[in-house]
């Protein structure tokens, strides 16, 4: 049976992305399979199964090498004006609720994961890019969607990505404004008071390594991110990494 199929935009990394409506499965989303396809799909299964629903569904690979998953309507959250405090406390939730449904999971046997910058430590399985352009608000229902690049990581290296991204902790940035932001988020996730000070130093480090990355992308021609570097994305990530180091002391204030 001939499917319709529609083309999606606006992601960075993956090509030829489409949204296909299966008179079984629904509407669904296909993208290329890569590699570490089916560790991922293992991955989303796991989620479903321990009850976690801010990940779409995995239904495997088509016949035509795609990762099929379930199609999430709604706004994604850079769509939309900043977050409220109390809606960054339940980001930082969500992104508790994942870490505690992946610290049960257990990766198939020669498991392959595609992680874009080694983290800090391997304790369990992290997303490595949960952002507001991979957020999809559905109503009640918030989902993290584009898990190509989940792997093994750590609680507080996701969890710093994570602040870059949604607090936003950006050059031009005003710690008395983010300070405050930035604890709402570590509040809702429920960080002990001895790991703050570290997730600070760590969102440093993975926005600079971020950058680092770009940079070695641009050198090498390894893509995506030869193509994200002259697309200017460099030029975002080295200044905020300058922003966020030099304002540690205000923000390890801030989480006090």
């Amino acid at each position: 049976m001939s499917l319709s199929e529609e083309t999606l935009t606006g992601g960075n990394v993956a090509a030829s992305v489409v949204l296909v409506t299966d008179p079984v499965l629904g509407a669904t989303v296909r993208k290329p399979a890569t590699p570490a396809t089916p560790t991922v799909h293992a991955l989303l299964i796991h989620l479903a199964d321990v009850g976690f629903d801010g990940a779409p569904r995995s239904f495997g690979i088509d016949d035509q090498n795609r990762h099929v998953l379930e199609y999430v309507p709604g706004t994604m959250a850079n769509a939309m004006p900043a977050m409220t405090g109390a809606e960054l406390a339940r980001v930082g939730a969500l992104v508790r609720d994942l870490h505690d449904a992946t610290a049960s999971f257990v990766p198939p046997p020669g498991a392959v994961w595609d992680v874009a910058i080694p983290a800090d430590r391997d304790d369990l399985i992290c997303h490595h890019d949960i952002a507001p352009w991979n957020l999809v608000r559905d109503g009640d229902r918030w989902v993290i969607i584009d898990w190509d690049g989940a792997g093994p990581g750590s609680r507080l290296w996701d969890l710093a990505y994570v602040a870059h991204g949604f607090v936003p902790m950006h050059a031009g940035g005003d710690p008395a404004v983010d300070g405050p932001r930035l604890r709402a988020l570590v509040d809702g996730y429920g960080v002990s008071a001895h790991l703050r000070p570290e997730l600070v130093q760590l969102t440093a480090d993975h926005t600079r390594a971020m950058y680092d990355l770009l940079i070695d992308g641009a050198r090498t021609g390894a893509q995506p991110w030869a193509a994200l570097h002259a697309d200017g994305h460099a030029d975002h990530w080295g200044p905020a990494s300058e922003y966020i180091t030099r304002n540690r002391a205000a923000f390890r204030a801030a989480l006090r």
